[in-house]
């Protein structure tokens, strides 16, 4: 298996975007990434538009044709790729059936830097992997020509072509002539391969689904049934769309995702003001002042991460009083061997209210499971912190 090369193209965010996001479109099998233009159309237009990459899968547009195999976790791995290409750290991301697929990988892979997920017409587990093989047995014996028509009824609604004779529709269905036979066929084979279902319950990046009514592929139930196993998920139908619903309603998409970062960078704002409220509180002003001085280019997207997810999300969980996870987090200290975050955390739990001879008692207790030398290490890190905390 190897990780493939994507090519994609890059739309300016708008100059009066105080601090534009960078918002990540993947296509659909058999598309390029002309499948977003008129989504991206319209959020360009808005006045706080994201800088948008759409990225073009293996031998569509302007991706280079793939000769190896390769799985959605390796496409996946070379979006991030091209994302760093770009400048790096967190990013929205969206798409369409197969786009959709490498999408929730993506966010699974790396959920520290994907701010949210919109998968339309797509799933955690497509089709069947004999249905897959079939159709890359199709494409390399016949070319691409070979599935225009049974694509033309698969990713249209009812009446779509015939009312838009002159659309993207059909402008569509003649790029798929143009996509590299073997390239789908690899494209195929790793949409066979995927089944991320039992992943889903372990998402904690806010997503939103989307299903044409009239879509047999991926369709409104499976589409539910996967969005009701995702923590943080909206499920979105469209009566009149089936598998392209980017192409079909660009208008409602481009609204759809306007919402969602939205909505996101609302929940964002909380996360991390919260997040920051418990950090001084556990950590102190002065320590939490030094490391935000600290912040560079580099460390910001991460320092940003820690915030809102270490900090807004689980330390912020009322299931344990702070003083129960200062013993958590010991424990775990000792363990990893992690001494620099020992360090700060003997002092948090000074702070969170565990006496000197509780903090002992924590890790004489972890020297059973942890073993001596990381507890007689542990402990030295102990009594420097407690001699400081005096002389302070």
């Amino acid at each position: 298996m190897t990780i493939p090369r994507l090519r994609g193209s890059m739309t300016a965010a708008s100059p009066s975007a105080a601090a534009p996001r960078l918002l990540v479109l993947l296509p659909s099998l058999g598309t390029t990434a002309e499948l977003w233009d008129g989504v991206v159309a319209r959020l360009a237009a808005t006045p706080d538009s994201p800088r948008i990459l759409r990225v073009d899968l293996p031998g569509h547009g302007a991706s280079p044709a793939a000769r190896e195999p390769f799985t959605i976790s390796e496409l996946a791995a070379a979006v991030l790729a091209l994302v760093d290409e770009v400048g790096g750290g967190a990013f929205d991301i969206a798409g369409d059936s197969l786009g959709g697929a490498v999408a929730l990988e993506v966010a699974l892979a790396a959920p520290e830097r994907a701010r949210s997920l919109a998968m339309f017409c797509s799933g955690a587990h497509i089709g069947t992997t004999e249905g897959w093989a079939d159709r890359a047995a199709q494409v390399r014996a016949s070319g691409t020509a070979s599935v225009v028509a049974g694509s033309a009824q698969r990713w249209f609604a009812p009446g779509y072509l015939a009312a838009h004779p002159d659309g993207p529709g059909g402008h569509a269905l003649k790029a798929l002539l143009d996509v590299d036979d073997e390239s789908y066929a690899l494209c195929c084979e790793a949409l066979g391969a995927f089944d991320r279902r039992d992943a889903l319950p372990g998402l904690h990046v806010p997503s939103l689904l989307v299903a044409g009514a009239h879509d047999r592929v991926t369709t409104s139930a499976l589409m539910a049934e996967d969005a009701g196993a995702i923590p943080d998920a909206r499920f979105v139908e469209l009566a009149h769309a089936a598998h392209l619903v980017p192409l079909e309603d660009p208008a409602e998409t481009a609204a759809l995702l306007a919402a969602l970062l939205a909505s996101r960078d609302i929940d964002a704002v909380a996360a991390f003001e919260r997040g920051m409220a418990v950090r001084r509180a556990v950590l102190g002003d002065a320590h939490v002042d030094r490391a935000t001085a600290a912040i560079t280019p580099e460390t910001a997207d991460f320092q940003d991460f820690i915030t809102r997810y270490a900090w807004g999300e689980v330390w912020a969980r009322p299931q344990l009083t702070r003083p129960e996870r200062s013993i958590a987090t010991l424990a775990s200290l000792v363990t990893g061997g992690h001494e620099n975050e020992l360090r700060m955390h003997v002092r948090a739990a000074l702070r969170n209210g565990l006496t000197r001879a509780q903090i002992a008692e924590v890790i004489h207790h972890t020297a059973l499971y942890a073993g001596l030398p990381a507890a007689n290490g542990a402990l030295a890190i102990m009594r420097e912190v407690f001699t400081e905390e005096i002389d302070g």
